[in-house]
């Protein structure tokens, strides 16, 4: 599983011109569910997601965690973090997991993530949307619950 986790101080999706998720202080997750991915990847990563110190304290070091600064995050499934551009022109994406299964394990990791208290809006999964961040920092990080991104 693949996450693309930007820290930004807004962030919003639209779908059909109706904003479906909005957020202030906190990550737009952009989340990527490989084809090999299972239950253990999802949990692996709402923790990390969860305890991630990338939020500045009061002497300015990143040191703060989404509990810690009251924050929210931004899910959007993006099955396109798996798209392989290696070869030719067009990438491949044969190693994104199928829909169905995909969005199952996009649906455990934002349970997951609102169970510790978070709120998290979502985009539509597999819909065509519009995502806006206010990127802070900036700060953009690659999160991968495999030894190798």
């Amino acid at each position: 599983m693949r996450i693309v986790l930007q820290r930004g101080t807004r962030a919003s999706v639209t779908v059909d011109m109706a904003v479906t998720g909005a957020i202030e202080t906190g990550f737009l997750a952009l989340v990527g569910v490989g084809q090999d991915d299972n239950e253990r990847d999802v949990d692996y990563l709402i923790e990390k997601t969860f305890g991630l110190r990338v939020f500045v304290d009061e002497a300015g070091k990143m040191n703060k965690a989404l509990a810690d600064i009251d924050g929210d995050v931004l899910a959007v499934s993006q099955f396109t973090l798996y798209g392989d551009c290696r070869k030719g022109r067009r990438p491949s994406f044969v190693a994104a997991m199928e829909p169905q299964r995909a969005n199952t394990l996009f649906e455990r990791y934002v349970s997951g993530l609102r169970a510790k208290g978070l709120r998290v809006p979502t985009g539509v999964f597999g819909a065509n949307m519009d995502v806006e961040l206010l990127n802070d920092g900036p700060v953009t990080l690659l999160l991968c619950s495999k030894k190798s991104f």
